[in-house]
Formats: structure tokens, sequence, C-alpha cells
């Protein structure tokens, strides 16, 4: 597929053009290493590394057409266009290259701290229950209707974004649900989409490590929103504070969810077991596979959002019924000797309390709750010490073990979750580096009744230690120690 620069610099302001914009290519990069003739390679400034260092190896590979923020060296016979901000050009870029896919499908984007998987998983299988050929963008993994293709990233970059989208389209999905990163949102990989409606979940501490500060993390969210047009549609959670900031500057159609406040769209949670919810949702009962008031709100907004793009309530609420758990969120399994383990995500300090809160809802108070939970390396810091804290104080044993370490000694991340744990909670907290043997721990340590919680991992098959990938799975793990230890 080959077109000519002018056609995919469509909507980028260009400030400098050395060369021709009639200049023809096949392939859009931002990878020197993939830079070859007939290829358009644009220099982006990433957290690591800057594109612009790399232009001379693309053009010593063949590479004659070169997007970038400054001209370093002219050298004859290359075409250069020069743009306020490269990042941007790009997502811009890719869209026109795949002939802007999110403009042939709807394309509705969920970001917020927690929620973003589930919610837009739920979506997914909402919508394929109704009949819909729908696409999933998520954490978990990326869907075009039933196919499974996996995910790297919570959003993609805008070349493998677009690319999806564009098959999407060929494959006649009408619908895509997507989670859309702060990150992604920051970096501009989401430019050049058009969105048909957004959804806001949540905002709580995370991502510092990147952000610097907590203003400018909801100031990353909310630029997702400034940017909808007055088409598309902003569903924002009532019961969050930061809900509201929002919609400040939108020009998208505003509504909200709520279970606590006035809001557009309402729920009263019922019942709240192991065996699932029970909703009143806009006055009709509901039965729903799912767990704990967090779920309760991906619900609802789930709800909104069908009733926002048309859906029967009736025929949506049916649906609801049969949505199942998605991966890595509160799944449980229970052993032959009556211990339930709990496998969660839930990696920052909010998410872990919501969990243990749904736990403390749902347990008779006679059976004690273990906590296994650690905290990521070459991340925020300062959210360390608040998971010990909220783990001791919500639990009734608490061991403190690995995450994904990363390139850090576990043993200071532990070390870090450490200076959380009050004096009166040291009898009941244990250090296990080994995450394998603090789940083994737990297990061994638990009486018929007992409720283990490991958090922090979730979906994740691997853990991740001086930047190699080990085979992990939390899930697997449980279940072959329940079997070992059953015998």
């Amino acid at each position: 597929m080959m077109k000519k620069v002018r056609e995919i610099v469509y909507g980028v302001a260009l400030k400098e053009v050395t060369g021709t914009t009639d200049y023809e290519v096949g392939e859009v990069v931002f990878d020197s290493r993939k830079a070859v003739e007939g290829t358009l390679f644009v220099a982006v400034k990433g957290v690591a590394n800057d594109g612009h260092d790399y232009i001379g190896s693309a053009i010593a590979a063949g590479c004659r057409a070169i997007i970038c923020e400054k001209i370093i060296d002219v050298v004859e016979g290359v075409n250069y266009y020069v743009v306020e901000n490269s990042s941007r050009a790009l997502g811009i870029i890719a869209s026109n290259f795949y002939d802007n896919p999110s403009e042939k499908i709807t394309l509705v984007g969920v970001t917020g701290t927690n929620g973003k998987t589930t919610t837009t998983t739920l979506l997914h299988q909402l919508f394929s229950g109704l009949g819909y050929k729908s696409g999933l963008l998520s954490t978990v993994v990326n869907k075009i209707g039933d196919e499974d293709i996996p995910s790297t990233h919570t959003t993609p970059d805008p070349i493998a974004l677009n690319t999806l989208l564009a098959k999407m389209v060929e494959e006649g999905c009408e619908y895509c649900f997507m989670e859309v990163s702060s990150h992604a949102i920051h970096q501009n990989r989401i430019a050049g989409l058009r969105f048909s409606g957004a959804v806001f979940t949540n905002i709580t501490h995370d991502h510092l490590d990147y952000h610097g500060t907590f203003k400018e993390y909801i100031q990353a969210k909310k630029a997702f929103f400034d940017q909808l047009p007055s088409s598309a549609f902003a569903l924002t959670n009532a019961d969050d504070k930061n809900g509201s900031v929002m919609l400040q500057n939108t020009l998208a159609k505003k509504s909200t969810y709520g279970i606590r406040s006035m809001a557009d769209y309402k729920l009263r949670v019922l019942e709240n077991q192991f065996s699932g919810l029970v909703l009143s949702i806009d006055g009709t009962e509901v039965w729903t596979k799912l767990i704990g008031d967090f779920n309760a709100y991906n619900l609802l907004a789930v709800f909104a959002v069908s009733q926002l793009l048309g859906q029967d309530k009736i025929e949506v609420l049916t649906e609801m019924s049969k949505l199942g758990s998605v991966n890595g969120r509160f799944e449980y399994t229970v052993s032959k000797t009556g211990v339930t383990a709990i496998i969660d995500y839930a990696h920052t300090p909010d998410a872990l309390e919501n969990v243990l809160k749904t736990i403390a809802n749902i347990r008779t108070g006679n059976e004690t709750v273990f906590t296994v939970v650690g905290c990521g390396g070459d991340r925020d810091k300062t959210k360390r010490p608040k998971m010990a804290e909220i783990a001791c104080e919500m639990g009734d044993r608490v061991i403190l073990t690995s995450d994904n370490p990363r390139t850090e000694d576990p043993a200071a991340i532990i070390e870090d979750m450490m200076a959380g744990v009050g004096g009166h909670n040291f009898k009941k907290t244990i250090s296990i580096t080994d995450r394998k043997e603090a789940i083994k721990t737990a297990i061994s340590l638990s009486e018929p009744g007992d409720i283990i919680l490991v958090a922090g991992k979730g979906h994740e098959t691997y853990q991740e230690i001086n930047g190699v990938k080990h085979d992990f799975d939390d899930k697997a793990i449980v279940n072959e120690l329940f079997i070992k230890l059953e015998k």
C-alpha cells in the first residue's frame, strides 16, 4: 500500500518541508531498526530515547522520508518534514495511513486508575452477546470478534493501534472498546483517533513515578475528555470527586453514573456474596456473576454506555446477567479442604482496599483472611507503605512478598512496604521474598473456611526480574499448591 506523504500528513501542521510531499511510502515506522527504503521514519522523543538520535541510522538503512521536530543534518536526496510535536504527528499520520479506521467504527475509550480492563471486557462481552461483532483493546488481551491477539501494553502505540482498528473494520466489527491509559494520553498514542464516547471510572494514587504529581496525573486523564468531539458522549463516575473535573471543558454530551451521588444512571446493591451480586438497575432487579461493590460500579458504567449507544434496556439487562468475570480480577477457587483463594490484579492502594472491603462484606467473621501482596519495582515508591498499611488494617495475616521487582532488590521493596506496618501489626506480618514460597506459606497456615487474597499480578503469567520475564502465574501456582497440600 503506497501513499504519498502529502496524503498521510493531512491534519499535521508542517513547520518546514525540505524536499517534496509527493514522495511515496509503503510503511510508517518510529523504530529506526525498521526504517528502510520506502518507509516514513517518525523521530519521536520517548521517555528513555530520542528518535532524533537515530535519524542517521534510518537514512543509512535507505529511508528517504523523515518526520522530525528539528533537522540535525541535511542529507541530499532525503525529504524532511518538520513538525511541532512528532509524537502527536505520529498518531495523526498512522490514522491517515490506515484510512482513519476509528471513523468507521464506534470507538469507546475507558480511562481511570481502576476498572478499565473489567469495564472494557464486559462491554465487549455484552455487545457480542447482543449480536454485534466487536473489538477489544485491553491490558489482558486484544480481540477482533472472538479472535484473541496478545496484548503487550494497556494502550498500543499509534501504528499498532491503527493496524488493529483497521483489521477490526475489515472484519466487520461495529464497535471497539478500548482501555486508555494516562501514559497513552500523555504520549499522544491516541492522537488522530475519533472516539464516539469516553468513560471515566475513578482516579486514585498511581503512576506518580511517571507523572510526578497527582495534579499532572489528573490533567493527563482530563486531556482525553478535552479532545472529544461534540458528537461523542462523556460518561463519568459521579461518586469520584474528580469525575466533574473530566467534564469541565469537554464538547461531548455529558452524563454521569453513581451509587451514592445524584447521577443520570444509578443502581442499588441488594446482595453481595461469593455467588454474585444482586442489583437494582434503573428499577429492574438483576443477578450477575460478578462480586463486590467495585464491580457494581463497573456494571453500572457498562449499562450506562449501552444506553448512550441506543441499546434496548431489557435486552441489555438480560445479557448482563450472563457476563462472566475477567481474567485475574477477583477470580476465586476453593480447595477440597474449603480454603478460598482469590486472585486479583489489585496493585494500587485503592484497588487493594476495594478488594479487601469486598471480602469483609462477604466473610462471616469466623475465618482468617490472609493477604499476600507485593509492589512492583521501578515504579511509584510512595504507594508501597500505603499498600502494606491497608493490607495490615483490613486483613488478619499479611505476607509481604515480591511482585515484579524488575531492576530493584526485592528485599528493598519489601523494606519500603514495612514502613507502613504499624507497631501493633508487626506480629501478624511476615516477609517472604520468594513469591511462590509466600503463597505456599499462606496456604500451609490456612484452615478450612479461611480466605487467601493473592494480590498484585492477576492475569499476568510472568514475573519480571532484572529485565527477564520468568514464567509465573498466581492462579496456576495456587491450584498446584492446593492439589499438593490436599494429598
